[in-house]
């Protein structure tokens, strides 16, 4: 999994709340948008896929620095070999603008960040059921 977040405290409690779900599925964080395009990219110093593995889902923020969300997301559906990839938009925004515009860029899903602990343990627990253990992905190799 890739979860690209930039505030530290929200990217703890997610990586926590996979954690105390027992959900061993290697999670790579990232800071910002800029990042995200390099490491799906395989750009250095990305470059090597045995250290850094093509994640089978992305837990997307929106308010990136340096290369929005919005933007990281549109970019991924325009690149053939990533078009295809599950990108879950997971935000504090729940403006409608923000999830019609997220599902017109093409998300797979808009998840708004739960305040409180247990929904946030409870949020993980079915995105891994769903995206992980149910969700048969696409051959991202075919294009």
């Amino acid at each position: 999994m890739l979860l690209v977040e930039d505030e530290p405290d929200d990217a703890h409690l997610l990586i926590r709340a996979f954690r105390k779900a027992g959900i061993m599925n290697p999670m790579r964080h990232l800071q910002d948008g800029d990042e995200a395009v390099a490491y799906l990219s395989a750009i250095a110093p990305y470059d090597d896929r045995q250290k850094h593995p093509f994640p089978i889902v992305t837990l997307l923020d929106l308010k990136l620095p340096r290369r929005s969300g919005f933007e990281v997301l549109e970019w991924i559906r325009g690149e053939p070999l990533l078009k295809r990839l599950p990108v879950i938009v997971l935000t504090s925004s729940a403006h409608g603008s923000d999830v019609s515009r997220a599902y017109d860029l093409g998300a797979n899903s808009y998840l708004v960040k739960p305040v409180a602990a247990a929904a946030l343990d409870q949020m993980v627990e079915t995105v891994h059921a769903y995206w992980i253990r149910l969700n048969r992905p696409a051959d991202m190799a075919s294009g």
